[in-house]
Formats: structure tokens, sequence, C-alpha cells
């Protein structure tokens, strides 16, 4: 199957999204924030995993969130511990195996699909879990001597329980929206959910216009920055306020595993990869472009608790929330926001003049193609009375001008430390190139 080509705008993509949103909503009852964690993860070219207990419709939330898209391949397998790894590349090819390779045929396997979907994918052995883990990641098909790039977009996995391994740890960083199912038993929502079974026999259904997978492939690559025509800006400030939130919640979340044990029995710490600490910034501008914006603003941080909680665990949500508060407080003080981004430009131009040290010796409102430039002389005139610095002058310019700042936060406070030991080493350098 060819993928689709289509013509691409943001705004007639956003618009396309939005109505695939909608339509899953009203099939699939009562699962918004689930519904739409999953289509964040779809924009990010990552997986999600679904936990419920059975029967609470897992495999059709994922067949009709496929069913939106058109022009990709579809792999989908119920796992169970007697599968190998043949069963999601492919089968061996017999004749590559007389000479001793093991080559998988894998034509209508999940490496040339573009979605997978895997119920109880905690039924499956270790050794195909292992095998998984690399084609979630690394979108290919590593086994011994063979090596296929793998199509794989998005993936997601349902299970009824979770089961705890080094293995399954590995696999479930790979699948960094997780949610959880809560049967739902009010009567109106028992009610809505009847009148869906009875209109649609628990089938996912096709709406009029899908999305083609082109334009998911274009959206997902302006997502994650490799578009070459389009783009969602991201200010130094919200990226900094962000990691701020994402740490001040992991600290929290650890602090209450060692408050009480008791309720967390199997989990010695709350751990966030590096893996997803980055993936924040693809959650952010995924943000903005459902809100129809190409630019991230601080407030799209709150929404982060898609993508470091478990949806379904409203505890977990609210602290999130509350992390999000308290931060967002500390840096609507006293104009914070404007000053970390004058603060970070100010750290950007330090490690500008530490690529090109020879820059320090001459003025550095000589210095051309850096945006804090003007701003630091202008803070040199008021508060040093000097225009031009040279060598020793740069020196107390840089340091006087760091030291201008307040630590709003201990974030901030610890940039500070870390940019002042930046340019105590940028000056003892030049101190030996000058001795």
């Amino acid at each position: 199957m060819d993928k689709q080509k289509t013509t691409f705008h943001p705004d007639a993509a956003l618009e396309q999204f939005h109505n695939a949103i909608r339509f899953v909503n009203r099939r699939i009852i009562n699962r918004r924030e689930v519904i739409d964690q999953i289509f964040s993860a779809m924009l990010m070219r990552e997986h999600a995993l679904i936990q419920s207990r059975t029967g609470a419709a897992k495999s059709l939330l994922a067949q009709q969130i496929f069913a939106m898209f058109e022009g990709a391949r579809i792999f989908q397998v119920q796992a169970s511990k007697e599968q190998q790894p043949d069963t999601y590349f492919g089968g061996l090819d017999i004749e590559e195996l007389k000479k001793g390779r093991i080559i998988h045929n894998t034509e209508h396997s999940l490496v040339e699909s573009e979605f997978g979907f895997i119920d109880e994918i905690f039924d499956a052995n270790d050794y195909t879990l292992r095998s998984l883990l690399t084609t979630l990641n690394e979108r290919a098909l590593i086994l011994g001597v063979q090596y296929v790039p793998a199509r794989v977009h998005s993936v997601i996995a349902a299970t009824n329980y979770l089961r705890v391994s080094e293995i399954t740890e590995a696999l479930l960083d790979r699948f960094i929206f997780k949610a959880l199912f809560i049967p739902a038993k009010e009567a109106y929502t028992q009610y809505q959910i009847a009148q869906r079974y009875l209109a649609h026999q628990g089938r996912p259904t096709s709406p009029a216009q899908r999305i083609p997978y082109d334009t998911l492939r274009r959206a997902s690559d302006m997502i994650r920055g490799l578009d070459q025509e389009y783009s969602i800006t991201i200010p130094l400030h919200v990226i900094f306020f962000a990691n701020s939130v994402i740490r001040y919640y992991e600290v929290q979340r650890n602090r209450l595993i060692k408050e009480r044990p008791h309720e967390h029995p199997h989990l010695k710490d709350f751990y966030i990869s590096p893996r997803t600490y980055v993936r924040a910034m693809d959650m952010l501008r995924v943000i903005a472009f459902l809100h129809g914006r190409r630019a991230v603003v601080p407030e799209d941080a709150e929404k982060l608790w898609y993508l470091y909680t478990v949806v379904g665990m409203r505890e977990q949500k609210d602290m999130f929330l509350k992390c999000y508060a308290t931060i967002y407080k500390q840096f609507s003080s006293a104009k914070a926001f404007e000053q970390v981004q004058r603060l970070l430009e100010f750290q950007e131009f330090i490690e500008h003049l530490k690529r090109s040290p020879e820059l320090l010796q001459r003025p550095i409102n000589e210095i051309e193609g850096q945006p804090l430039r003007r701003t630091l002389m202008e803070w040199a005139k008021d508060a040093l009375g000097i225009s031009d610095a040279t060598q020793e002058q740069n020196r107390r310019l840089l340091e006087g001008y760091l030291a201008s700042f307040e630590a709003v936060n201990e974030e901030v406070a610890d940039f500070l430390k870390q940019t002042d030991r930046d340019i105590q080493e940028l000056f003892q350098a030049q101190r030996h190139l000058w001795n």
C-alpha cells in the first residue's frame, strides 16, 4: 500500500484532527482524556499503553482511532507466552535458514505497518518483548544479522495487568503515554454505552472523511521539528519553566513514595528517564498545535500531565497540576519569566564566548550576531558607566550583569551558580592564553 500524498497546511490539518477527536469521543463514551492522550502520542510518533479490566473496550478504542486514518497499514495481534518473535516480525525465510542465517520475511508484519495494536502485551514472553524494544524505539528490526528499517509510526498496547521485570520496565519506558481505564458505573454513562453498542455492535466505524496518513506524518514531522516548511517554536524561558515543573513533580512523587511506602510496595522510586524528559518538548508543540498556535506559551506546560501521569489516576493528575501551579506562581511574580528569558540568552552568549574565546580580546559591543549584546551593553552603561570593554573589563561586565539577576526559585539559583562557574572557567582559560 502506497502512502497517500496530499497537500499539507497546519491549519487544515488542525481542523482534521479536531474533527477526528470529536468523532472518536462520540463513538467511545467517557474516554475523553485517554483519546486526547492517544492522539497526542500519534502526533509525536510515540506509543501508548492502556490498562484496564476485561471488557472495557480497549480494542475498540484502538481500532476506532486507527479507522480515522487512511493510507496506513495496521498490524494487530493477541499476545501469548507461546509466541516467538516471528509473530511480530514475520516467518523465517526457509532458504536463508538452510544457510544458517535467521532472516524474517517482514511482509505484512509489524515492521511493514504504520500502526500496531498488541492486545494483552504482558502475556508475551520476555524473549519476544526484548525483541520488540528496538523496533518500538529505533524503528527497525535488528535481530542477528538482519537489519530492516520499520515503518512503525505508533503502537497501542493493551493489558489487564502489569508484569514487573527488567524487560517489562524497559518496555514500559517505550510506552511513554499510559492510561488506566476505570469502568464507568454511572447510569447515564452506561445508557450511552448501550446506545452506541446497539447502533454499531461494538465495531469501529469510518467517518465521512478520513485523515490521510501523509497528513499525520507531516504533522508529526512539524511537531518534532523535522519539517522543512512549518515549525512550532518554544521560547527559552518556556523550556526552562517546563523543566522546572517536571523536576518538581518528580521530587514530589518520590517524597510521597517515601512517606507512604505501604501504598507503593513494588515501587522503589519514581523515575523520569532522559528519553521521557526530552519528549516534553514535543508534547508542548502538540499542545500549541492543537490550540491553533505556532509558538508554545508557559501555560501549555499545565497539560504535560498527559505525558507524565497515568491518565485515569486522578491523584497523579492532581499532584502534577498542583506542582504546575506552585512553579507558575513563582515564575509569574516580579516578571520572572522575562528575567529567565534574559538569563538564558545570557547563558547562550557565554557558550558562544566559550566556543570563540578570542572574542573576549575585543569589546563585547563589537561581537555580532548575538541578540543579548544590546541589552548587555545598555545595562553596562547604566550600571557600570562603560560602553567599551576589553579583557578584564569584559569579565567585570559579565560578572556584574549576572549578579543583577534574582533567584526566584532553586532551579534559577542553580542555573545562576552554573553560569557563574562558566564565566570563571572562561576567563581562567583566557588568563592561561594571555600569560
